[in-house]
């Protein structure tokens, strides 16, 4: 097995200077503040996003496909938005590289300039003055956002008939108490009431004139954010350009400055790594969010000016066995294919070190939630040990001592999935499981889930997102997102206990004590979590790798950059 690995990296090495033998951990230099700088306004920003092998998916909050977020949440704000000023590079603690967890500390209003809880099942919250829509015409003159545009968001997106299940179940009401208070009232407490409808994938403030306009098709959208779309190619790019008279602004060396720097935001579509890490190379990129472990060192030594960060990525990946199917409604079947996959040599190997053996469903950044590996029981650190003859011996005892075959679907534009499927194929060979491969683009194989119409294998890539909604989508009964078909009545009533709890360090608890168990009943094939960077060019100012302010939503990073255009000139680019 260790030459199959050999045999990927060295394809995935040829013609990289260095060598695979030259491959070694990069460590990323901490953090140093530069002099200050008086910000440069002007210039074009371009930007290789964490998905930018995907076009957008939808325009329209109301889709509810997760995607959007990152796509709109340029224009469209939220009532809440991670708190910038605590980021590492303005000294503070935090890398805002999660992909939608914010500890309380860390959050701050967005449109919503205060709020309070009024009892315990009521919240108000208080609107910033002055937040102004701008003029788009045909559709709405430039006004001031008010509760009313809470109000119509909220509706919107509740009365969608993609709903995701559950989501809003706690929310009685949604009210405008006056022009700039909204009050919610909740039948339940919930613990991820900031998210859901604050700062989650689907929290966007529309303005009301967009009820009777067909905002799927991106020429109609208009928000209250930084930036406006301009033009959108399909499979090429999204142009966005300033919106006029912001309202929010960034303070540097004590002064404060309207934002965004730059006139224009362009986010690159492009489909082929080789491209992708071409076009930063020759300054066509300003900024590559998401960059595989192995072409760091390649890009070091052609690209040495390059400044670099390095994060866990936000997603957890393995491969779904819908539990409701033959032979995976099997507990015996599901522990022995996770026996038949080496993992730590995945991680050795194909991620050259790079990836942590355990770090899903909970993150290790989820503070006082994950549990490591070795603090679980016995029965759950065996998932994740290589015991090939004890997977053919819970196989025999389940029935199939000959093994079985299925069929896996997976994302044929995720390279990371691509590349490693021949190794399962041949973990699983060995136990004498055949997995065949139905490769698909990404709108179908999301469909095929989202529909559950996918197949009785589902290479699966979810975000942690936080400590509670990693549970709540994946493991409770009938959620969108729970592409296991899992179900166990009495795990669904501990979700929804854990959601409703108050008192955060019983809630803690009860998130680990949930994990625990999902881990133990292996409705997947737990596979690592790897390590990517982002690079980017030392003209890019006021940035340190910060990649989300929201749920997939790097808007208000972006209107914090400037370019320093000189220096790019100096360096031989225009």
């Amino acid at each position: 097995m260790v030459a199959l690995y050999g045999f990927f990296l060295l394809l995935s090495f040829a013609g990289q200077p260095g060598g695979s033998d030259e491959q070694t951990l990069f460590s990323v230099p901490p953090y140093e503040p530069p002099p200050p700088e008086e910000p440069q306004y002007g210039g074009t920003l371009n930007v290789g996003n964490v998905n930018l092998m995907l076009s957008p998916l939808s325009w329209d909050p109301a889709d509810w496909n997760w995607k959007q977020n990152q796509d709109t949440g340029m224009y469209f704000e939220q009532l809440f938005a991670a708190d910038l000023d605590k980021s590492i590079r303005k000294g503070g603690p935090y890398p805002f590289t999660m992909q939608a967890y914010f500890p309380a500390d860390a959050l701050r209003g967005e449109i919503v300039n205060t709020w309070e809880w009024e009892d315990p099942l009521t919240i108000v919250m208080h609107l910033r003055s002055g937040i102004m829509f701008p003029d788009k015409p045909g559709i709405l003159k430039r006004r001031e956002l008010t509760a009313d545009d809470v109000v119509f968001s909220y509706e919107r997106q509740a009365q969608s008939p993609k709903l995701i299940p559950t989501y809003f179940d706690h929310i009685d009401s949604v009210t405008a108490r006056d022009d700039h208070t909204v009050v919610f009232k909740l039948n339940k407490f919930n613990a991820e009431w900031d998210y859901r409808f604050g700062y989650g994938y689907f929290s966007g403030i529309l303005p009301r004139e967009l009820e009777n306009v067909d905002i799927k098709d991106w020429r109609n959208a208009v928000g209250s954010g930084p930036f406006q779309i301009e033009e959108f190619i399909d499979g090429s790019s999204q142009t966005y350009v300033k919106t006029p008279d912001y309202w929010d602004r960034e303070t540097l060396d004590g002064t404060q400055y309207e934002i965004p720097f730059v006139d224009t935001l362009v986010m690159r579509i492009i489909k082929d790594k080789a491209t992708w890490l071409t076009a930063l190379r020759t300054g066509q990129l300003d900024i590559l969010e998401a960059i595989d472990w192995i072409s760091v060192n390649h890009l070091r030594h052609t690209t040495p000016e390059l400044k670099w960060s390095r994060a866990m990525s936000t997603n957890g990946r393995f491969i779904a066995m819908r539990c409701d199917q033959e032979p995976f409604d099997d507990l015996r079947v599901r522990r022995a294919l996770n026996l038949a996959v080496n993992q730590v040599e995945i991680v050795e190997h194909f991620y050259g070190g790079n990836a942590e053996l355990f770090a899903f469903p909970q993150k290790p950044a989820f503070a006082g939630y994950y549990e490591p590996l070795e603090a679980m029981p016995a029965s759950v650190q065996e998932l994740f040990t290589y015991n090939p003859e004890k997977a053919k011996q819970l196989l025999a005892e389940a029935g199939y001592p000959d093994g079985f075959t299925f069929v896996m679907q997976v994302n044929s534009a995720d390279p990371i999935n691509m590349d490693m499927i021949p190794l399962l194929v041949d973990y699983l060979a060995k136990v004498g499981v055949t997995m065949k491969i139905q490769p698909m683009e990404y709108a179908s194989y999301l469909s095929a889930m989202t529909t559950r119409t996918h197949g009785p294998g589902y290479f699966g890539v979810t975000g942690h997102v936080n400590p509670t909604t990693t549970l709540r989508k994946n493991f409770l009964t009938g959620q969108t997102w729970n592409m296991f078909a899992f179900s166990d009545p009495e795990i669904d009533a501990r979700i929804l206990e854990m959601l409703e709890t108050r008192d955060e360090t019983l809630r803690q608890k009860r998130v680990k004590d949930l994990t625990v168990d999902v881990l133990d009943l292996a409705p997947g094939i737990w596979l690592p979590v790897e390590y990517f960077y982002s690079a980017w060019w030392p003209w890019v100012k006021n940035y340190n790798g910060e990649l989300r302010a929201g749920a997939q939503r790097g808007g208000p990073i972006y209107a914090r950059i400037w370019i320093d255009q000189e220096m790019k000139k100096e360096m031989g680019f225009e």
